[in-house]
């Protein structure tokens, strides 16, 4: 059986791998265009609401850990119908949505609007873009050429990072995203090799369910997306949660049916040079912890300068061991009847999008 599935029916594994070029077109279309002149009074911004769902609201969390450290303004994120009433002029609000359809973030950003927040639209065209030309807000145009939100993380973050950038709200950026695509590089050539890391794993895990833990902020939103591309890609169950949180409430749970996880389970760990110095004991105790009651503990170590070279790397190891799962299983990783046939459902009703 082939690696690589002829089932991906929408280019997945390609898409994946231009995550370096969508980084480096995100930041040239911001550069060439000069979209920070679109923002009508940057001086009177006090803080930066990230509005978005799935694929497209993980650009929220990715920006709250990456810049959100190094900025003088709070950035809250918003995975909803309704955005903080706080909203007003003083509110920098990015409604970002690939499809430019998703109902969550169509409301969402209307009220804001509504209520004076400065608008941004990151999308690829519907509604979403003819509400901002019709709010006089700039746009952050996506490729629409990528096949799915999921695939176009990059497209949708890195112009983002660089347009707080030219705003002088997070200053280096773009150096930052530059380091960042050197290490993803770096890390696709290493997954084309046959065998490669992201593939020996994808056979290890095969036929369990990942738990994917991750520490600290950077941790945390790479562990998530590593669970939503098991989702989305190999259509298979699997779990997150972040160090050290899932210290204080889910490890009491592990221990209790051995016989029933320990072969149902497979356990990941995501490590990164920015996670909290105490966490590293936390580890060694969690792999003894989970001895017994997963099939196996693995380990994953971020590579590359910095903290958005280190989560962009993560997230690209996790899509390819997702993308080979995928594969093991026979699944097509583009299409996703599950959320397709709920879309379906809900028509009509204001729900769902990407």
């Amino acid at each position: 059986m082939s690696e690589r599935t002829p089932a991906d029916t929408l280019g997945m594994f390609a898409a994946t791998a231009s995550m370096p070029e969508q980084i480096a077109a995100g930041v040239e279309a911001v550069a060439d265009t000069g979209l920070a002149a679109g923002i009508a009074d940057p001086d009177a911004i006090t803080s930066v609401l990230v509005l978005g769902m799935g694929g497209s609201g993980l650009v929220g969390d990715f920006l709250a850990v990456t810049a959100g450290p190094f900025m003088s303004l709070p950035v809250v994120v918003v995975k909803n119908y309704v955005p903080p009433s706080y909203v007003d002029r003083r509110t920098l609000v990015l409604a970002v949505s690939f499809s430019g359809e998703t109902e969550e973030t169509l409301s969402a950003a209307s009220i804001a609007a509504e209520r004076g927040g400065q608008m941004v639209a990151v999308c690829t065209g519907g509604r979403l873009r003819g509400l901002a030309e019709s709010w006089g807000a700039p746009v952050l145009a996506v490729d629409p050429s990528i096949p799915m939100p999921r695939a176009g993380f990059a497209a949708m973050a890195a112009p983002v990072l660089a347009l707080l950038e030219d705003l002088g709200f997070f200053p280096g950026a773009s150096e930052w995203l530059a380091r960042a695509a050197e290490q993803l590089r770096r890390r696709r050539s290493q997954l084309g090799e046959d065998p490669n890391p992201a593939l020996r794993l994808a056979r290890e895990i095969e036929g369990t369910i990942p738990v994917v833990y991750g520490p600290g902020g950077i941790g945390e939103v790479a562990a998530r997306r590593w669970k939503a591309q098991f989702n989305e890609n190999a259509k298979t169950p699997a779990f997150s949660a972040a160090l050290p949180e899932m210290t204080h409430n889910e490890i009491a749970g592990w221990g209790s049916f051995d016989e029933l996880t320990a072969p149902a389970f497979s356990a990941v760990q995501l490590r990164h040079d920015f996670e909290p110095p105490q966490v590293a004991a936390t580890f060694d105790f969690l792999d003894d912890h989970l001895t017994d009651a997963v099939r196996e503990v693995y380990e994953v170590r971020a590579g590359g300068e910095g903290p958005i070279a280190q989560i962009m790397d993560l997230m690209l190891f996790g899509d390819y061991v997702s993308l080979h799962l995928a594969a093991l299983r026979g699944m097509d990783p583009g299409p996703i009847p599950a959320i397709a046939e709920l879309k379906a459902a809900l028509s009509g009703t204001g729900g769902l999008g990407a």
